[in-house]
């Protein structure tokens, strides 16, 4: 049996001949066989864009309330541990590896994907550090995503848009009925997107989930330096911006409130925890400022739709003499729709390949980029380390440089520029 964590993640990646297997059958059996019973409330968080923020505001909200919480997401930047934190610290080596050596014992000749098996470990976790809440991250759509095996108190689903089309549909209906399996009957579903798809409304009806929508059963109000919040159930005033960027994180944050709302009986929070923990939220690569000059930004934006949120908020940053694009995405995705979405704010892009079986080629990008009509100059790289090598070598210290496209495109450019992450 393995002994190191590095070791458990090569041996998790072995077990099953797909990386992505959805469906719930296999690790249904195993969580029967752990006899995982959660006795805390849980979140699940799902949707294309914006659920790693709402997850992180509603760590950060509740932890400031006082609360021992649990929180899984992925995929990670740097280090696994990333994806499973209790009282916001990272997971230890040390826990992990118990955690993985119980789902191993367990399983015996069931074979799950390494998300699969992570998802119980984490799940195994929270149940060993008897947290009082736990949060939830989707990995993919929904309805048979190994988190959606764990019945949750509330679900929130902060956008639905097209992504994942060989695993989810391609129309952003079809996509929202995967992402409307997190539903329960009896629970209330929050629903973040302001043009909500009918197999949401429809999958609420159904089974009889209570579905609260923005706009209609809560919202916001921006106001200068703060904003307000309101529910069918209350209001909460005078709260500072969260502090992740982006004009859309009301949107993320409003559904986070709206989820405390809905459980406020059991997790009651006050107004100080709220602001502390808007004030306090960390979330690496959306729209992240490294420290230095020339400016770094870095988005994890990968899909059409994530890029048309760092589009908007690009546009709200002042000028600058020139804008260079580090430029990476896994071949799968639509490389051409992100590239439009941003053309208008780059003046040269350095495109580089991932080095993953996934990975698009310099050269694919590029072939991308002309399909998609954009103008300026396009410079090709091996790898991402060049690009940004290139980009600091030929930036002014006025200009800005955007690493975007994957997670493996900030992961590296992280790794490049010795930027970590808190653990």
């Amino acid at each position: 049996m393995p002994s190191s964590l590095a070791e458990w993640l090569t041996y998790l990646e072995s077990l099953h001949p797909k990386t992505i297997a959805l469906g719930l059958e296999r690790v249904a059996q195993v969580r029967q066989r752990l006899d995982l019973q959660p006795d805390f409330p849980i979140i699940t968080v799902g949707g294309t864009n914006g659920k790693g923020s709402v997850c992180a505001m509603l760590e950060s909200i509740l932890h400031a309330a006082g609360y021992r919480v649990g929180c899984y997401t992925s995929p990670h930047l740097l280090h696994y541990n990333e994806r499973v934190r209790i009282a916001k610290q990272q997971a230890s080596d040390a826990e992990l590896c118990a955690s993985f050596e119980k789902i191993e014992q367990a399983r015996g000749e069931i074979s799950l994907t390494y998300f699969e098996f992570g998802t119980l470990a984490a799940v195994q976790c929270f149940i060993e550090h008897k947290v009082e809440v736990a949060i939830l991250e989707v990995g993919l759509g929904g309805r048979l995503d190994a988190v959606n095996v764990f019945d949750n108190d509330c679900a929130v689903i902060a956008s639905v848009d097209i992504d994942h089309t060989d695993y989810l549909g391609d129309t952003r209906e079809q996509i929202a009925f995967e992402k409307a399996g997190i539903m329960r009957s009896d629970k209330v579903t929050v629903c973040a997107d302001s043009d909500v798809p009918q197999a949401i409304g429809a999958q609420a009806q159904q089974i009889g989930a209570e579905l609260w929508c923005i706009g209609s059963e809560f919202g916001f109000t921006p106001h200068q330096g703060q904003w307000d919040y309101r529910s069918k159930l209350g209001s909460r005033n005078a709260l500072p911006y969260p502090a992740l960027r982006g004009a859309f994180q009301l949107n993320n944050a409003s559904a986070a409130l709206a989820a405390l709302d809905v459980l406020k009986d059991c997790l009651p929070v006050s107004m100080e925890a709220v602001r502390r923990g808007l004030g306090e939220v960390q979330l690496a690569g959306r729209f992240q400022f490294a420290p230095g000059k020339p400016t770094l930004i870095l988005d994890v934006a990968h899909n059409p739709h994530a890029a048309r949120s760092l589009a908007q908020n690009l546009a709200g940053l002042p000028p600058c003499p020139h804008t260079w694009a580090v430029f990476a995405m896994l071949k799968d995705k639509d490389m051409a729709g992100v590239a439009k979405a941003l053309g208008f704010h780059i003046d040269t892009w350095l495109m580089a390949g991932i080095a993953t079986p996934r990975g698009a080629t310099a050269g694919g990008l590029a072939q991308a980029l002309r399909r998609s009509g954009v103008q300026g100059e396009m410079l090709t790289f091996d790898n991402i380390a060049e690009a940004v090598s290139y980009a600091y070598n030929a930036a002014g210290e006025n200009d800005r440089i955007i690493a975007f496209g994957s997670f493996y495109t900030v992961a590296e450019v992280m790794a490049v520029k010795g930027l970590t992450i808190s653990r």
